[in-house]
């Protein structure tokens, strides 16, 4: 026995022994080789931060001046402050070859304790880290948001598009909060089968207009000094607001989830997406208060850059006008005066398809981009991006790589179409994210943008006000970058009477 007791104790020292081998060769490995392999070259001014904060909620400047570093030190950047290590990826080829085809490393989101843990609850869908939530939550999503699904919306899109213009015609001055009221109304009807008649009376989207400015500024990693500090979590009142703003949330999102339960227990729930997944609750594997955040993301994401994008295009158009001749011109040609776009015209309106591509291209919706979480050590080119850096890839700098876009700085919608009057297949704008964790809604988001856009530039000319005229640097730093308020002319392209008649006859 003693016998068996002694040899059994040297085997298990063995088994320790070669462990410790183990992990000691790996560390001195893993350590020899970021010795070897540098990080990604970067400014050493350290004056300014690594701190991902300053990225996402700089000023205006901020884009500008990530893309002189680019200039400078090459496609690919790194902040390093002995601690952290901060990657800017800002060349069209580096975001194709690392945030795509090694997307598996990079699927993964920097811990946000404030936005995250405590606002979110750990199910916010865009911050989700990888694991088997984020599996769950893009399966169930990509059953309602994929280009079939999304097909079917198309009525619901276009009968909200054709509001735009009455509330256009009657309120021209409140053109952003007709927007947002469209881009809303879409999710809306898509997400819970609801239907919002003004932006101004609704309750859910009076607390959503609060909700998402707090959500979006307690998703900048490191917005709160908890997330560089996670004990602070524990300590009794820190957070306050932000366990307030938590509950409100959740109050926000069962009211709504509730609203279809009851109406499916009176079987006159519309379809809607959430009547799905509450319908198909073992299937999907997804909890109540899962269903309640995985709709409410896909409401906060859907209205609010969706909105920014329509925008976008509108101010575009206003300050290009030679472009948007070339807009008018295919419009005339392909749309007969008696009848709107529509769905079916989408692929004969190349020059549409090109401005709105040109207009994300030149003012990006998210200029930063949002932060990725490497999960391993990435080698590109002689370089490491070492496991647990936090790795943007930048939407300003990347849709200016001078090898893709020439004369990146002029708007030219041109550069979209190929010799055989097509959208070109082999140029590509990241708006809606990288690899696996690009945007779910992307189908959805980009036929509402078509929409509405298609059928403002077919009923009306617009134009600078030559006494408020158009700053196009105008935009709140962020997450998503807003535009601030500005001043559209908008002339109809046949007599104001005409043209209300035709779509007070359509809604009708």
């Amino acid at each position: 026995m003693l016998d068996m007791f002694s040899v059994s104790n040297w085997q298990i020292g063995v088994v320790i022994l070669g462990l410790l081998s183990v992990i000691v060769y790996s560390y001195r490995s893993r350590t020899f080789r970021s010795r070897v392999l540098p990080l990604p070259p970067g400014p050493s001014d350290m004056s300014w931060s690594c701190d991902e904060r300053w990225i996402s909620t700089h000023d205006n400047s901020s884009p500008r001046k990530i893309a002189q570093w680019i200039e400078e030190y090459g496609p690919i950047i790194s902040l390093n402050d002995g601690k952290n290590v901060l990657v800017i990826i800002g060349r069209h080829q580096e975001a194709v070859g690392l945030m795509e085809k090694q997307g598996a490393f990079l699927a993964d989101r920097p811990r946000s304790v404030a936005g995250a843990d405590i606002l979110g609850r750990g199910m916010r869908f865009v911050q989700i880290g990888s694991g088997e939530r984020l599996r769950k939550f893009r399966k169930s999503s990509h059953v309602h948001l994929q280009v079939k699904s999304a097909q079917s919306y198309e009525p619901v899109q276009v009968a909200h598009a054709r509001e735009i213009i009455l509330d256009i015609l009657h309120e021209p001055k409140l053109h952003q909060q007709h927007i947002k009221r469209f881009a809303a109304s879409v999710i809306l009807r898509v997400v819970y089968g609801k239907t919002t008649p003004t932006l101004l009376n609704d309750p859910y989207l009076l607390q959503l207009q609060k909700m998402i400015p707090r959500i979006q500024s307690a998703m900048v990693p490191g917005a709160y000094l908890v997330d560089k500090y996670p004990i602070l979590k524990y300590v009794p009142g820190y957070g306050r607001n932000l366990k307030d703003w938590s509950r409100q949330e959740y109050n926000m999102l069962f009211s709504q989830l509730n609203e279809v339960k009851s109406q499916m227990d009176r079987y006159i729930a519309p379809h809607s997406v959430a009547k799905d997944l509450l319908l198909h609750v073992e299937e999907n594997q997804l909890s109540e208060t899962e269903i309640a955040y995985l709709s409410g993301s896909l409401i906060g994401a859907g209205s609010d850059t969706t909105a920014v994008a329509i925008s976008t295009v509108l101010m575009a158009a206003a300050r290009f006008p030679h472009a948007q001749a070339r807009v008018h011109e295919e419009l005339e040609a392909i749309i007969d005066r008696e009848t709107i776009p529509t769905f079916e015209d989408w692929s004969q309106l190349v020059q549409v398809q090109a401005f709105i591509l040109e207009a994300l291209r030149w003012r990006p919706v998210n200029p930063i981009g949002l932060p990725h979480r490497a999960t391993k050590d990435i080698i590109w080119n002689g370089m490491c991006i070492p496991a647990g850096a936090t790795v943007f890839g930048n939407h300003w700098s990347i849709a200016r790589d001078p090898s893709v876009y020439h004369d990146p700085e002029v708007f030219d919608p041109q550069r979209w179409i190929g010799a055989d009057g097509e959208i070109k297949e082999n140029m590509k704008l990241f708006t809606f994210g990288f690899g696996r964790r690009a945007c779910p809604g992307l189908h959805v988001a980009n036929r509402s943008v078509y929409i509405a856009v298609a059928l403002i530039l077919w009923s009306f000319t617009l134009a600078e006000d030559p006494s408020d005229p158009i700053d196009d640097t105008a935009f709140t730093p962020g997450i998503v970058s807003h535009q601030k308020p500005f001043g559209l002319i908008f002339k109809p392209r046949m007599g104001e009477a005409s043209l209300k008649n035709i779509f007070c006859s359509i809604a009708a």
